[in-house]
C-alpha cells in the first residue's frame, strides 16, 4: 500500500487520501510551508495526512488561550506552533470585536480551532487543491446546526462592535457583523459570514476554504457539529453570559414607548374651543337678559342714564368739591387726603420749575450727563449663551462642567452638496447579486467635481494679525502628533481624499471586478475597515485615522440604502478654545475666509448650501446693521409727528408762534435722555446691554413718555387762565391735576418691569431693569425739565415771538383759545356715540367674543423660535437650514456625563456603568442602548460608546493591545515588533477578569494613549483621549462621558422634546448607578429656557399686574374697585395678545416675552389715564363720567402713543429682517391696536357699567 502511494500520489492526490485513510482519524495539514500569493505575510499550510502529532511544550499557552478544549491529555493536535501563532494573530479582529459576548467568541474559536488544530481533521475536511506541500484549498464540512444553530444564525449575528467616530474622537456603535461579514449586518447569516470569513477574497484568508454546510454524512465526511453556547449561558470559564445589547434575549421584552396622549376633545372638538364657546353663549344670553331688563326698568321708571355731557373747557369737573359726598369710609377720606396732598405736592413743583427754569433744567442736563457718562464702560452682549442662559440655570452649568473637564464642543464649518442633473448610474456587481442603483450624486464624475472642491477648502489660506493660517493649523486631529490629517466627513475619505483613489478598477478586458461602486458599498457597511476585502484592498478608514459613519456624511437616503443619497456632507471640525482669543481668532479668520470663498463658488452640477460656526453671529450682525435705516426711518416718522401735533394752530397768522416744534424736540431728547441715563447707570455697575434693550426701550420709553408729553401740553391748552393766576400758578395747577395720572402710569410700570426682573431669562431680565429705570427717569424729567421748558415756550407764545427762531416777535395780536380739532372729535361725536344705549352692549359683546377666542386658543402658541426666522430674507444661511432638515439622517451628538466621585476602580461602580458581560441591567449603557431600541420617542439615536467596555477588551490577556516593555514598564504599541514587549495581563483565570483597584489605573493610561492599528482597533487616544478626565496624577478617574447622538431634529419642539428626553434619561440613570449623571449636548443651552417658558411667562406676566392692581389702589386713593378693572383690562389685552400670536403665528419665546411684558407697560399708559379721570370726575353717573373722562383724556392718549407709534411701526415691516417682521412689527402693532381699542373701547363702556360709584 506504501507503494502505491509512491506511485499514484502526485497524480491524484485526493483520491489517494480518501482511498487509504477511510475510517480513520488522522491529519490533512500540519505545520506552515511556503507563503501565500494572497496574503504574502501569511503561508500555505503544509499537507500531511498522518497522526496528530504531540505539541510542544512552547505552545502549551497558546494552545490554553486559543483552544481549550484541545488542551487534554498528550496534546495531539493537527497544527504546530506557528500554526497557533498564525491561529492568534489572525482572530485579533474577531477577537476585539466579539469579545464582548463570551460565548459568541467560543463559537467562533471552536469553528477555527477545529478547522486549524483538531486532531479529528480527516472526519470533516479534505484537502483538494495542492501546489508541492502546499495545501491551495480544503473542503471544510460543517454541520447546518452548528451553522443554523441559534448562537450563530441569530445571537451572534447581533453582536456590537463600537467603531471610532473622530468628530470628537468617539464612538458609534454598529453591528460586529458589519465589519466580519462584509456587508450590512441586516444581509449577514451565519451561512454568508461563514463564507465570508474562508473567502479567499477578503485579505485574511491565506488559501481558499469552502465551507459545506449538511447535518448528514456527505461524501464520506462526517460533518463538524460541536456544541454552541447560547449567548444568555455562561461558559465553563466562568466567563458570564453576554449582556443585553450583544444578546437580544438577555433584554427581555423590546421596551415599548407609551402612548401619546389623547387630544382633549368634546363631542370630537377641541375641548378648550367647546368650553369657550358655551361660555360665551351663556354670557350673551345672561348679558343681554340684564341689559334688556334695565332697559325696561327705566323706560319703566321714566329714567335714562345717560345724560350730555357738560359743555365745560375745564379738563375736569373734580376741581369744585363735591358738597352731597356724606358718610365717607375711612378709606375714602384717606384716599381724598392723598390725592389732594399729591395734587398739592405736584402744583408747588410744578410752579416752582416755571419761576425756576434754568436752575431746574441745567441740574437736569448735569444729572442727565452724569448718568450717561457710564456708557464709556458700554458692553454689548451677542453671545447667544449670555442672552438665553442664565448663569445659575441647569444648563448652564451643566455646559460650564462640559466646558472644563473635556473642553468646549468644537466649531462645524459644513456643507450639503446636491446636484441638479438626474443622471443615474447602475452598478452590476461581479459576483451574483442584485443590480445596484446609485444617485447621480455619487457618480464618479460628481465625487471627482466634489472632491475637486473639498481640496479647494483645504487650501484655503486666510490672515490673521500679520500670520498665514491654513486648516491644518485649526482642525481637529484626533491622532496628532503622530498624524496630523485633518478630520474630514467626507465619502471621499473613503477613497483617502484622492482622484486616484477614486478611479482605481480592478479588472480584466470581460469584467470589472471592483471599482470605487463596490468600495463604497464596502464601506458604508464597514466604515472603520482597513482593508475592503474587495480585489482592491483599499482601506475605507479615513486618512486622519478614524472611520466615516455614511449617516454623518450621506444625506436624502432611505433607511441604510446609502447608494440612494441625494445628497453629500462634508463636515471640518474646527478646534474650539475655551479662554483663548488667539487661536480662537484664527479659526474665526479662517471661516470668514472659507464663507468668502463659498459666497463666490459656482459650478453647473453642484448645488451647495453651507454654513460656519460664526455664520449665524456674521448674519444676524449683518441683519442688525441693515435694519438700522429701517429704525431711523421709523423713528423719524415718530420725531417728526410728535413735533407737529403738540402745536395747536390758532390760525394761519399764528402757525409760526403757535407751533411747538421746538418743544417737541426738547421732549424727544428726554425721552433718548431717559433712555442713555438707564444705560448708563447699569454700565457704572458693569451690567451688559443686549441688542433687545437697545431696540425695544427706546420705543417703550417713547410711547410712555409721548404719552405724558401730550397730555401735559393738551391740558394745558384747553385750560382758561383764572383770574389773578400767574403762568407759573396755571401750569404748576395743571401739573397738580395730570401728574398724579402720570405717577400712577409712570409708577406701575416702572415697579411691573422691576419685578420682571426676577425672571430667570437673562435677556428678560435685563430689559426689565433698563427699562423700569428709564422709564421712572422719563416721569422725573417730564415734570421737571419739560415743565421748565413748557413755561419758556408759554412765555415764547405769549410774547408773539416765533418757534425755533424765538428772536422773531410778531406784532401783537388777539390769542383766542379754542378746542384741537381731535379734542372736539372725542368730545362732540366719538364719546356720545361709543356710550349711546345700544352701542355699549355692542361692544361689551364684541370684546367678551375676542377674549373667549383667544382663551380658546392660548395653549395652541407654540414655543420656541425657529432659527430661520432670526437670519435676513437674502441670508445663505436659509439655504443651509432648509437642506439641513431635508437631508440629514442624525441629529447632534449627545453626552451621558457622570461627574466625578464614582469609584471605576471597583466592580459596583463598573457594573453600574459598563455594558459588557456582568454589567448591571441598568447601567448606563444599558439604559442609553434601551432608549436608542425606541429612537422615535426618546430621540436617542444610537447604542452609546463605552470607554469602558473598550477599555476591558482592550486590556484582555487575549487581545494583543495592552502590552509593556518588560525592562521600562512603559507603553508598546501592538504594531511594535521586541521581544521585551509582554502582556500586561496573564493568561490565568484571574488575568481573563476585569481590573480593580490600582491595577485598573496600572493600564487606563496606556489605553488612552493608544493609536488604532491593524493589529489593535481597540486604542483609545483617538476614541477617548477628552472623554476621561484622568485625576491626581493620573492615578484616579474624575468626569467621565459616553457619547451617543440624537436622532434628526428639524422644528423647535423636536429640539425641546430632545432635551426633555435626554434629561429624564439621566434622571434614570441617576437613580440607578447612584451617583449624578447628566446629559449635554450642545444645543441643550439655548433650548432650556422652553422648558419653562410657559411658567416663566405666566409668573413675569402674573407678577406684573399685581404690581400695577397693587400701585393702582394706592394711587387712585385706595379705590379698589376701579385698580380690579384696570388690572383685568390689562389681563384681557394681554390675553388677546395670544390670541393674535395664534393667528399671526408668533410662537412665544424669550423675544416674545420681552414684548408681552412690554404690552403689559404700554397697556398700562391705555387704561390708567381713563381709570383716573373717572375716578376723579363728580359726574352724577357713572355714563357721564366714562363720557368726561374718554373726551378729555382719550383725545390725549390717542395721539401721544396711537399715533405717534402706528406711522413708526408700519415702517418696520418694511425691514428684511424677518425677526424684525414678526417679532416687531407683528406685535407691536398688535400691542398699540389691542391697547387703544380696550384703552378707548372698552374700558369707558365698562367703566359705565361697573365703575366706582362717587
Amino acid at each position: 500500500m506504501q507503494s502505491c502511494v509512491v506511485l499514484i500520489g502526485y497524480i491524484y492526490r485526493p483520491i489517494l487520501n480518501m482511498m487509504c485513510f477511510v475510517g480513520a482519524d488522522h491529519c490533512v495539514w500540519y505545520g506552515e510551508c511556503d507563503p501565500s500569493e494572497k496574503v504574502p505575510d501569511k503561508k500555505y499550510n503544509c499537507n500531511y495526512t498522518g497522526p496528530p502529532q504531540p505539541l510542544i511544550p512552547e505552545g502549551y499557552e497558546l494552545l490554553t488561550e486559543l483552544c481549550p478544549d484541545l488542551n487534554y491529555g498528550d496534546r495531539a493536535i493537527c497544527c504546530n506552533v506557528d500554526q497557533l501563532r498564525t491561529l492568534k494573530g489572525s482572530l485579533q479582529l474577531p477577537l476585539q470585536f466579539l469579545s464582548r459576548c463570551p460565548a459568541c467568541y467560543f463559537n467562533l474559536m471552536t469553528l477555527f480551532c477545529e478547522l486549524t488544530c483538531s486532531p479529528h481533521q480527516s472526519q470533516f475536511m479534505n484537502a483538494t487543491l495542492f501546489n508541492g506541500n502546499n495545501v491551495l484549498e480544503v473542503q471544510y464540512y460543517i454541520g447546518q446546526r452548528f451553522a443554523d444553530g441559534k448562537n450563530l444564525k441569530y445571537f451572534c449575528l447581533l453582536v456590537t462592535t463600537a467603531n471610532r467616530s473622530h468628530i470628537l474622537g468617539n464612538k458609534c456603535n454598529v453591528k460586529a457583523l458589519s465589519l466580519l461579514c462584509g456587508k450590512d449586518a441586516s444581509q449577514c447569516n451565519a451561512t454568508n459570514w461563514i463564507q465570508y470569513l474562508f473567502d479567499i477574497n477578503n485579505g485574511q484568508t491565506p488559501f481558499s476554504i469552502v465551507p459545506k454546510f449538511s447535518d448528514a454524512p456527505l461524501g464520506g465526511f462526517n460533518p463538524m457539529n460541536n456544541h454552541t453556547y447560547n449567548c444568555t449561558e455562561g461558559l465553563e470559564d466562568g466567563s458570564g453570559p453576554c449582556s443585553c445589547q450583544d444578546c437580544t434575549p438577555a433584554c427581555g421584552p423590546k421596551p415599548v414607548p407609551p402612548p401619546l396622549p389623547p387630544p382633549w376633545t368634546i363631542l370630537g372638538m377641541d375641548a378648550m374651543v367647546v368650553i369657550m364657546w358655551v361660555s360665551y353663549m351663556a354670557f350673551l344670553l345672561i348679558f343681554v337678559g340684564f341689559v334688556v331688563g334695565a332697559w325696561c326698568y327705566r323706560k319703566r321708571t321714566i329714567m335714562s342714564e345717560y345724560g350730555p355731557i357738560l359743555d365745560s373747557n375745564s379738563p375736569l369737573s373734580l376741581n369744585s368739591d363735591d358738597p352731597d359726598q356724606v358718610n365717607a369710609s375711612c378709606c375714602e377720606r384717606l384716599g381724598e387726603r392723598f390725592e389732594n396732598s399729591m395734587r398739592v405736592v405736584f402744583s408747588c413743583w410744578g410752579s416752582f420749575c416755571v419761576r425756576h427754569p434754568l436752575l431746574v433744567i441745567l441740574g437736569s442736563i448735569i444729572l442727565v450727563a452724569v448718568s450717561s457718562g457710564g456708557l464709556v464702560y458700554m458692553r454689548i452682549t451677542t453671545d447667544p449663551v449670555e442672552l438665553w442662559s442664565s448663569p445659575s440655570s441647569q444648563a448652564r452649568k451643566e455646559k460650564d462642567y462640559f466646558d472644563n473637564h473635556f473642553g468646549p464642543f468644537f466649531r462645524t464649518t459644513q456643507l450639503i452638496i446636491t446636484t441638479p442633473l438626474n443622471h443615474p448610474d447602475m452598478y452590476s456587481p461581479y459576483f451574483p447579486g442584485p443590480d445596484v442603483p446609485f444617485k447621480t450624486i455619487l457618480t464618479k464624475d460628481i465625487l471627482h467635481q466634489v472632491l475637486d472642491l473639498q481640496l479647494d477648502i483645504e487650501n484655503i489660506v486666510a490672515t490673521f494679525k500679520g500670520e498665514n493660517v491654513t486648516l491644518k493649523d485649526i482642525c481637529l486631529a484626533p491622532l496628532a502628533p503622530y498624524n496630523n490629517n485633518c478630520t474630514i466627513l467626507s465619502v471621499l475619505n473613503y477613497f483617502q481624499n484622492s482622484h486616484e483613489a477614486l478611479d482605481r478598477t480592478i479588472g480584466d478586458e470581460f469584467f470589472v471586478y471592483a471599482d470605487y461602486h463596490s468600495h463604497f458599498l464596502y464601506c458604508v457597511s464597514a466604515p472603520a475597515s482597513l482593508n475592503d476585502t474587495t480585489p482592491l484592498h483599499d482601506p475605507c478608514l479615513g486618512t486622519f485615522g478614524g472611520p466615516v459613519f455614511p449617516w454623518l456624511a450621506l444625506g436624502g437616503y432611505d433607511e441604510t440604502n446609502y447608494n440612494n443619497a441625494t445628497a453629500l456632507v462634508i463636515t471640518f471640525p474646527l478646534n474650539n478654545y475655551k479662554d483663548d482669543d488667539e487661536h480662537k481668532g484664527k479659526a474665526m479668520a479662517w471661516e470668514k475666509e472659507f464663507i468668502h470663498f463659498m459666497k463666490h463658488y459656482r459650478h453647473p452640477n453642484l448645488t451647495v448650501s453651507f454654513s460656519s460656526e460664526r455664520s449665524i453671529e456674521d448674519e444676524i450682525d449683518r441683519e442688525s446693521n441693515s435694519d438700522i435705516s429701517t429704525i431711523i426711518m421709523s423713528y423719524a416718522i415718530m420725531f417728526i409727528y410728535i413735533s407737529l401735533a403738540l402745536g395747536h394752530i390758532q390760525s394761519c397768522e399764528r402757525i409760526l408762534v403757535d407751533s411747538k416744534v421746538s418743544l417737541g424736540i426738547a421732549g424727544i431728547l428726554i425721552v433718548l435722555s431717559s433712555v442713555s441715563s438707564s444705560l448708563g447707570l447699569f454700565s457704572y455697575f458693569g451690567m451688559p446691554l443686549t441688542l433687545i434693550v437697545i431696540e425695544v426701550i427706546p420705543f417703550l420709553v417713547l410711547a410712555v413718555g409721548v404719552d405724558n408729553i401730550f397730555i401735559i401740553v393738551q391740558t394745558y391748552q384747553r385750560d382758561e387762565r383764572m383770574p389773578q393766576e400767574e403762568l407759573h400758578q396755571q401750569i404748576g395747577r395743571i401739573l397738580g391735576d395730570v401728574a398724579p395720572s402720570m405717577f400712577l402710569s409712570s409708577f406701575s410700570e416702572t415697579v411691573a418691569f422691576f419685578l420682571g426682573a426676577l425672571s430667570n431669562m437673562p435677556a428678560v431680565r435685563t430689559f426689565s431693569l433698563f427699562a423700569g429705570l428709564a422709564i421712572f427717569i422719563d416721569f422725573l424729567l417730564q415734570i421737571s425739565c419739560f415743565v421748565s421748558l413748557l413755561g419758556l415756550d408759554a412765555k415764547r407764545q405769549e410774547g408773539n415771538r416765533l418757534d425755533i427762531l424765538c428772536c422773531v416777535k410778531l406784532a401783537d395780536g388777539q390769542e383766542t383759545k379754542t378746542d384741537g380739532c381731535l379734542f372736539k372729535f372725542f368730545k362732540k361725536i366719538y364719546a356720545p356715540f361709543v356710550l349711546k344705549e345700544w352701542v355699549r352692549p355692542v361692544i361689551v359683546a364684541v370684546f367678551v367674543g375676542m377674549l373667549s377666542f383667544s382663551i380658546a386658543v392660548v395653549n395652541k402658541v407654540e414655543v420656541g423660535l425657529d432659527q430661520k426666522l432670526s437670519m435676513p430674507d437674502d441670508s445663505y444661511v436659509l439655504d443651509y437650514f432648509k437642506n439641513l432638515s431635508e437631508y440629514l439622517h442624525t441629529g447632534a451628538p449627545v453626552y451621558f456625563v457622570v461627574e466625578d466621585g464614582l469609584d471605576y476602580r471597583s466592580l459596583e461602580g463598573q457594573n453600574a456603568v459598563c455594558g459588557g458581560v456582568g454589567c448591571n441591567n441598568n447601567s448606563l449603557v444599558q439604559q442609553v442602548y434601551t432608549a436608542s431600541e425606541i429612537s422615535n420617542y426618546t430621540t436617542i439615536g444610537f447604542t452609546p460608546s463605552s470607554w469602558l467596555d473598550d477599555y476591558f477588551d482592550w486590556v484582555k490577556p487575549q487581545s494583543t493591545c495592552c502590552r509593556f516593555y518588560n525592562s521600562t514598564g512603559a507603553f508598546c504599541n501592538a504594531s511594535v515588533v521586541d521581544p521585551s514587549c509582554v502582556h500586561c495581563r496573564e493568561m490565568s483565570t484571574e488575568g481573563k477578569k476585569r481590573p480593580t483597584g490600582d491595577e485598573f489605573m496600572r493600564f487606563l493610561p496606556m489605553f488612552l494613549s493608544d493609536n488604532p492599528n491593524p493589529k489593535c482597533g481597540k486604542g483609545g487616544h483617538a476614541a477617548y483621549a477628552s472623554a476621561v478626565d484622568l485625576v491626581k496624577n493620573k492615578t484616579d478617574v474624575g468626569a467621565s462621558y459616553f457619547m451617543t447622538y440624537h436622532t434628526i431634529l428639524k422644528e423647535s419642539s423636536d429640539y425641546i422634546n430632545a432635551l426633555k428626553m435626554a434629561r429624564a434619561l439621566a434622571q434614570n440613570i441617576s437613580a440607578a448607578v447612584g451617583h449624578n449623571v447628566f446629559a449635554y449636548s450642545v444645543f441643550y443651552v439655548f433650548y432650556e429656557q422652553y422648558l419653562t417658558i410657559t411658567y416663566d411667562t405666566a409668573l413675569n406676566l402674573g407678577v406684573s399686574l399685581l404690581a400695577i392692581f397693587v400701585v393702582t389702589t394706592i394711587l387712585l386713593g385706595l379705590e379698589l374697585w376701579s385698580a380690579v378693572l384696570v388690572s383685568c383690562t390689562i389681563a384681557m389685552i394681554l390675553v388677546n395678545m395670544f390670541g393674535v400670536m395664534w393667528l399671526w403665528s408668533i410662537s412665544l419665546n424669550a423675544v416674545s416675552l420681552v414684548n408681552l411684558v412690554m404690552s403689559c407697560g404700554i397697556s398700562v399708559e391705555f387704561c390708567s389715564h381713563i381709570v383716573r379721570a373717572f375716578t376723579i370726575s363728580v359726574k352724577s353717573s357713572r355714563v357721564e363720567r366714562a363720557e368726561e373722562a374718554l373726551a378729555h383724556m382719550g383725545s390725549s392718549v390717542f395721539s401721544g402713543i396711537t399715533l405717534t407709534k402706528f406711522g413708526g411701526i408700519l415702517i418696520l415691516a418694511l425691514s428684511t429682517s424677518q425677526i424684525f417682521q414678526v417679532f416687531y412689527f407683528r406685535m407691536y402693532l398688535a400691542i398699540v391696536l389691542l391697547g387703544a381699542a380696550h384703552g378707548l373701547i372698552f374700558l369707558p363702556v365698562l367703566l359705565s357699567y361697573i365703575g366706582q360709584y362717587i
